[in-house]
């Protein structure tokens, strides 16, 4: 139910999951949404799964959740080593990890939309939903060359300083991707000042997800 998860006002405890098929998507897609729960909601746990790395891009990973997660006490980095762009030739194996996550009871689910065209976000998003049938399940977006970036139903304002924070630890931790045209910080703020103009932010930021199902 939205006003005991993530509703304005209510300040209890959360255990969230964040999931993740590469390695920044999490900090990318909502990693200004987890800064901000976590600050408003103190005791709050966290499971942080990303499903394909390689040697490289696991230590940069470890060393961002390590930072979104500065302070919790609570919390389990997991990061898997399935093939990248392979996820819907393995998806049986990705869906046995999921049947491992089911202990986690997670409050609020954080994972790709799943109408993304990337076959990875995609299969992670149908899982998501073949595993976590009874949960608030908010989908994010990531900005890409496919340019599939939707209309989203749910918004969290942010406060400067916190969008601000989450572009700095992207940058600061994944040097492995700063040749992509892409990977810069005025694509990240471009997208959260987007968002932030749709829902009238404050503080001119905001983060977006796309909500299938809501119960209040």
């Amino acid at each position: 139910m939205l006003p005991s998860a993530i509703g304005s006002g209510v300040h209890a405890p959360l255990r969230i999951l964040c999931l993740g098929a590469h390695c920044d998507d999490i900090e990318i897609g909502c990693g200004g949404t987890l800064l901000r729960l976590l600050a408003e909601r103190p005791g709050s746990t966290v499971t942080w799964v990303v499903f394909a790395s390689n040697p490289v891009r696991e230590k940069e990973a470890r060393a961002c959740a390590a930072d979104f997660l500065s302070g919790v006490a609570e919390q389990n980095v997991v990061i898997n080593s399935f093939r990248e762009s392979y996820f819907p030739y393995v998806a049986a194996e990705v869906k046995d990890f999921f049947e491992q996550l089911k202990s986690a009871q997670p409050d609020l689910v954080l994972s790709h939309h799943r109408h993304d065209v990337h076959q990875d976000h995609r299969v992670i998003a149908e899982l998501t939903w073949n595993t976590f049938r009874n949960h608030l399940i908010l989908e994010y977006e990531i900005p890409k060359y496919e340019g599939d970036l939707g209309n989203p139903n749910l918004f969290v304002p942010l406060p400067r300083s916190v969008a601000d924070r989450k572009v700095e630890l992207i940058l600061k931790h994944y040097a492995s991707q700063a040749s992509r045209t892409w990977f810069r910080p005025d694509t990240f703020h471009g997208v959260m000042s987007i968002r932030g103009v749709e829902c009238n932010a404050p503080e001119a930021r905001a983060e977006a997800f796309h909500v299938r199902k809501l119960v209040v």
